[in-house]
């Protein structure tokens, strides 16, 4: 699969979106187009559609062939118990090769959907990961952390190739993700921001004496869009303005006024319609096909290894056009 000329298989992924204005199951028509065009990686997360293991297991079987990379999910609501038996569950049941990826989340998700203490985030991240690591080889827990302890479980069908992503939103979690992952996922990010965060984390990792962990940056992507597909697009980002991270990262751009308009309790339909285009340009490939392999190829020249495409779909139902588009670019 290839974003533009001398890219190489992995470069250019799928994400399965989580649009508001979308049917829940369109993300299956998703992954069946992504395999169809071509693809071989869909990245498949947690919000308040499915469970991310039981969808993963569903695209698995609907779409054999793609590599799952599952999450990021929330550290603080999953055991490391309970995140080795979900990946090699979809893996058993698939087939497929399956990934892990973690990440803080926000307060809203942690504490108030799961009843978890928001504290420490960072710390249980690295903590699960070290714990991850030995279950995930099939070895028997002995982990004993300042907030993580697992002892006596054993993996029946061990993941010994299964990589671990960590989603590093903030110095805490950059300084997690260049100590123990395997990769760095970046989400609604410039290029620019791309580039700092591969230059922190490299210095970091080798600070450890380890290789540093691949760059990866998830962008919305859409072609030709009309209103509609704008603001799809505005929904999602005002979706994000006020959690810890995410709002800072939009402040750096210039837009504190929106950000602090959301963590007011501003409601996230008059959020959406105050959201301009500029922001939309600055965070997502919209355009033309070649605007938007203009605009991805800045990413992997900011040091992204790999880019997960979010397909918009409010006028271009399951990606069908934008992922044939970029599929069709392959070798």
């Amino acid at each position: 699969m290839s974003g533009g000329p001398g890219a190489s298989a992995e470069d250019l992924q799928v994400v399965a979106p989580f649009w508001l204005d979308r049917p829940d199951e369109e993300v299956l028509d998703i992954a069946a187009e992504a395999r169809r065009s071509g693809f071989e990686t869909i990245w498949i997360g947690e919000m308040a559609t499915f469970d991310a293991f039981a969808l993963a297991t569903a695209v698995g079987l609907r779409a054999p062939g793609l590599r799952l990379k599952i999450g990021p999910l929330a550290v603080g609501v999953r055991s490391p118990v309970a995140l080795a038996l979900g990946l090699s569950s979809v893996a058993t049941l698939t087939g497929a090769r399956a990934d892990l990826a973690l990440g803080a989340s926000s307060p809203v998700i942690v504490s108030g959907w799961h009843d978890r203490p928001w504290a420490r985030l960072a710390q249980r991240t690295l903590e699960t990961v070290q714990a991850l690591r030995p279950i995930l080889a099939g070895e028997r827990a002995d982990f004993d952390g300042e907030q993580v302890h697992v002892h006596g479980f054993r993996l029946r069908s061990p993941l010994k190739d299964a990589r671990i992503t960590v989603a590093a939103y903030g110095p805490a979690m950059t300084r997690v993700a260049a100590t123990a992952a395997d990769e760095v996922v970046l989400n609604l990010v410039t290029p620019e921001h791309v580039a700092r965060v591969s230059a922190v984390v490299e210095q970091q990792a080798r600070a450890r004496g380890r290789v540093p962990p691949a760059i990866a940056v998830w962008v919305s992507v859409a072609l030709e869009p009309g209103e509609a597909t704008l603001s799809q697009l505005a929904a999602q980002i005002a979706a994000y303005l006020a959690p810890p991270g995410y709002g800072e990262g939009f402040i750096e751009l210039g837009f504190e006024e929106l950000v602090g308009s959301a963590r007011s309790g501003t409601r996230r339909s008059e959020l959406a319609a105050e959201v301009p285009v500029e922001l939309l340009r600055a965070l997502c490939a919209i355009g033309s096909l070649k605007e938007i392999v203009a605009r991805l190829s800045e990413y992997r020249a900011a040091g992204a290894s790999s880019v997960g495409v979010v397909p918009a779909t409010a006028e271009d139902p399951g990606g069908r056009r934008v992922l044939e588009a970029l599929g069709g670019r392959a070798g």
